[in-house]
C-alpha cells in the first residue's frame, strides 16, 4: 500500500471514528455510502478500529454506535469550521431567550479551548468583525428555554403558569413537551400536549411566567413531528386550527 493510501485510510479512520461519535447509531449502508468505500472496506475500517482499542458496538437492527461513557479526545477544528461556529455564536446571541444563550456560550468556550493560539486570534478577529441585524435592543424575553429542552428529551411533565395577551391572571397547566420551532416574529414556540385542553398547543414561551420541571415522567406520543405536521396543515386548509395559534 502506497504512502498516500495510508494517509487516505488514516483520514477516513478518523472520520468514521467522528460519526461514530457524533451519531446515535450509524448502518454499515450509510458509512458505505457517505464515504464511497465498499460494505467490505466498511467492515475492515470498523476492525481497525476495534484493534485501536475504540469500544465498538453492533446493535442488531439499529447499526454501530460507540460503547455509553467512552470518551474521545478534543476534536482539532479546521478554520472554516470555527468561522463556522463564530456566526452561529453570533447569531445566538440575538435570540430572546437567555437561558439558551447562556448553554450555547459556554459550549463555545469548550470549543475554543481546543483551538491553537493563531486559530483563537483569527476567531476572535472574526467576532469583532461579525455584526448579525435585528433585535438590536439585546432584548430578552424568556429564560426557560433550556429548562424545557431538558424536559422534553427526558420525556418530563411541566407546570407553567401562562398568560394570553388577554389574559389579566395566568393559567396553570400541566404540560408534555413535544417540539420547539422557532416563529417567523423570533418568538420561541413550544409544541406540547395541554392536559387542561386535552389537545396539542401551542406556547410562546415569553408567556410562561413560571416553569416548574415535575418529578414525573410521560409516555411519549406515538405521533412524528410529519404526521403532527401533516394534521396542522389539514386544521389549517379546513379553517380549524385553535392549536395553531400561539396565544392558545
Amino acid at each position: 500500500m502506497a504512502y498516500t493510501d495510508n494517509i487516505s485510510r488514516l483520514s477516513r479512520l478518523t472520520a468514521i471514528h467522528l460519526k461514530l461519535q457524533s451519531n446515535l447509531y450509524v448502518s454499515v449502508e450509510q458509512l458505505s455510502e457517505h464515504f464511497n468505500i465498499s460494505i467490505r472496506t466498511v467492515y475492515r475500517d470498523l476492525a481497525a478500529l476495534e484493534q485501536a482499542n475504540v469500544p465498538i458496538i453492533n446493535v442488531e437492527g439499529k447499526g454501530y454506535t460507540l460503547m455509553d461513557g467512552y470518551k474521545i479526545p478534543p476534536v482539532m477544528f479546521t478554520e472554516s469550521e470555527a468561522n463556522a461556529l463564530i456566526f452561529a455564536e453570533k447569531m445566538m446571541a440575538k435570540t430572546k431567550d437567555e437561558s439558551l444563550i447562556k448553554e450555547f456560550n459556554k459550549a463555545i468556550e469548550k470549543v475554543k479551548a481546543v483551538l491553537r493560539t493563531d486559530e483563537k486570534n483569527k476567531a476572535d478577529f472574526l467576532s469583532n468583525r461579525t455584526i448579525i441585524g435585528k433585535n438590536w435592543e439585546n432584548e430578552k424575553t424568556s429564560n426557560h428555554l433550556s429548562t424545557i429542552q431538558r424536559a422534553l428529551t427526558n420525556f418530563e411533565v411541566l407546570k407553567i403558569a401562562y398568560a394570553k395577551e388577554s389574559d389579566t391572571h395566568p393559567t396553570v397547566r400541566a404540560i408534555e413537551p413535544f417540539a420547539i420551532y422557532h416563529s417567523f416574529s423570533e418568538d420561541w414556540i413550544l409544541v406540547a400536549w395541554c392536559r387542561l385542553r386535552n389537545e396539542f398547543r401551542n406556547f410562546r414561551i415569553d408567556r410562561m411566567q413560571t416553569v416548574i420541571c415535575l418529578n414525573e415522567k410521560f409516555t411519549p406520543h406515538q405521533i412524528t413531528m410529519e404526521e403532527y405536521g401533516e394534521i396542522q396543515r389539514q386544521n389549517y386548509l379546513d379553517g380549524n386550527c385553535p392549536e395553531s395559534n400561539p396565544n392558545h
